[in-house]
């Protein structure tokens, strides 16, 4: 029996984090896949001189820890531009354009990997730019993506663990917390790893499926 001063109290924290945590990382995941698809199509469509300015700030995005990326932008926000942001609100801003980074990656790659005579094809059958990508490229490239695109989302959230440099009360912040108050971090460390273990287990089975389901297509 696992001896603890844990109360019904601080597992419900536990689960508020939780929620916390699977909220940020949806509506970050979910914008930053939409500006990501965005820039990759541009990126993989005028090449790499005309995307220099793009792919310059997808770089930093990239290279710069997330950690002072939160830390910078929340300070910018509230000190400089002196206005009344939540840290919820930075915090998916920044984890929005951090997942719409790789996510432009993943989307260039997969497009590059359609190939280029199934496009030629298409056009020379009378599609517009737009049906070509509607219809041929970008279905074919999603199946190249997925999976990158799976194990980025498992990494947004993880990585959300982070934000509580923004007072946002994730799951990590949560079991911190009750580590200061109960002393007990090697069970609260271990609950929280079950707690980020129940959250991911199902997306990951969840993409390995529609990846098997859409290979056997």
């Amino acid at each position: 029996m696992i001896d603890t001063a844990m109360t019904a109290k601080d597992f419900w924290m536990l689960v508020q984090g939780a929620g916390m945590t699977l909220l940020v990382t949806a509506i970050s995941v979910a914008i930053g896949t939409v500006i990501g698809v965005i820039c990759g199509i541009f990126r993989f469509q005028v090449g790499p001189w005309w995307a220099a300015p793009v792919t310059f700030v997808l770089d930093v995005c990239r290279s710069v820890p997330l950690l002072i990326q939160l830390s910078l932008a929340f300070a910018f926000v509230t000190a400089v531009l002196k206005l009344r942001v939540s840290g919820f609100s930075v915090a998916c801003g920044v984890l929005s354009l951090y997942t719409a980074a790789y996510c432009a990656e993943i989307v260039r790659g997969a497009l590059e990997a359609v190939p280029a005579n199934t496009r030629r094809g298409a056009r020379s059958l009378g599609l517009s730019w737009a049906q070509d990508m509607r219809y041929i490229a970008l279905p074919l490239a999603s199946r190249v993506a997925l999976p990158s695109w799976i194990g980025l989302s498992l990494g947004v959230m993880k990585d959300s663990a982070l934000i509580y440099v923004v007072n946002v009360s994730e799951l990590m912040k949560s079991t911190k917390d009750l580590i200061t108050r109960l002393q007990e971090p090697l069970f609260l460390l271990l609950l929280c790893g079950v707690f980020y273990f129940v959250i991911s287990f199902p997306i990951a089975r969840f993409g390995a499926y529609l990846e098997k389901r859409w290979s056997n297509d």
